[in-house]
């Protein structure tokens, strides 16, 4: 049986109730997995070997059944004490880190491309999870975006405003709906949301065509291999607002994909295969694409509820096919 890490945020922090994270690690307990933990502090490389402090981790039994915040109790895990040791006898490392994407997210994807090359399956591929920002990312593929800018010009980025009138603007390293910012025609704080975004012009931002159709939900479509989980959840933003985001205040609503969310699916796909990208969650508003969600995303407990799904068991369906590949390598 696979022996794996996870690499995430600390455990006491995680949300009973959504996270994702633990839906993965209920999935690998309940196959037989060997499941350990570790976060970001404690990676580190010592003369040539990738280590870690990691303890090996289960979810109570109550817990495990069913991910049932009511059921998990004061004591929801167990825990062994921190040890040290050589990465590489981990099967599969699972990272789970959410962002902010910043150097020490980049000097943890260098380590983890070490332990890469002495055959350990990452989940993402590391040097994916670089080159892969979740708003630029998209960019790859304009038969599914709206119309976009990425600047730092304040020119620019009023010239694109002036064209189409209705805009977000947004950070490129945002997450949860943070920083996202609405400029309507004649709007008096246009400046100021450019000088907040671009820190005065230093930083780059995009600025996408607003899409009415926000009001119907921002879908998160979860693909797993580069394959679509056939339904979305639309994140429906609250009255007044403009982002849908759970972390934002919006609400999950289930619903199955549309024709146009899976040819969507299909133009990204072989994309996110070739970069060994297993997990990825994409943002579609009514017909167009605005993100492609690599380094943690979420929203499995939500679609698991309502459809009786188990994604993160077919997540590790996945892995286990990988595991099989590289054994015959």
């Amino acid at each position: 049986m696979p022996n794996v890490l996870f690499l995430l945020d600390p455990i006491d922090g995680l949300s009973l109730k959504k996270d994702s994270t633990l839906a993965m690690i209920r999935a690998a307990q309940l196959r037989g997995w060997a499941v350990s933990i570790m976060e970001q502090q404690d990676m580190l490389l010592l003369e040539e070997q990738v280590q870690g402090v990691t303890r090996e981790f289960a979810l109570s039994d109550a817990f495990a059944a069913d991910l049932d915040p009511a059921k998990a109790g004061d004591t929801w895990y167990t825990a062994s004490a921190p040890k040290q040791q050589d990465l590489s006898r981990f099967d599969v490392v699972m990272m789970r880190k959410d962002p902010p994407f910043n150097m020490e997210f980049i000097y943890s994807t260098y380590l983890l491309e070490r332990l890469e090359r002495q055959g350990t399956l990452i989940v993402n591929k590391p040097n994916s999870l670089r080159d892969c920002n979740e708003k630029l990312f998209a960019t790859e593929f304009p038969q599914c975006c709206p119309p976009l800018i990425v600047s730092r010009r304040m020119d620019k980025l009023r010239d694109f405003h002036s064209v189409h009138g209705d805009v977000i603007f947004k950070k490129l390293d945002g997450m949860g709906g943070a920083s996202i910012f609405r400029a309507q025609h004649n709007d008096p704080n246009l400046s100021v949301i450019l000088e907040t975004l671009t820190d005065s012009g230093a930083q780059q931002i995009m600025g996408q065509k607003y899409l009415p159709e926000i009001v119907d939900g921002d879908k998160r479509i979860l693909l797993i291999d580069g394959e679509p989980v056939p339904y979305a959840l639309a994140r429906v933003p609250l009255a007044g607002e403009s982002r849908g985001n759970l972390a934002a205040g919006g609400t999950g609503r289930g619903q199955e994909l549309t024709d146009r969310d899976r040819w969507i699916a299909a133009q990204i796909g072989p994309e996110l295969k070739r970069r060994g990208l297993l997990f990825v969650g994409i943002d579609v508003i009514g017909d167009y694409l605005t993100e492609i969600n690599v380094t943690c995303p979420t929203c499995i407990r939500e679609l698991d509820t309502q459809f009786s799904l188990d994604i993160a068991g077919m997540l590790c369906d996945s892995i286990e096919s990988h595991l099989t590949a590289l054994s015959d390598l």
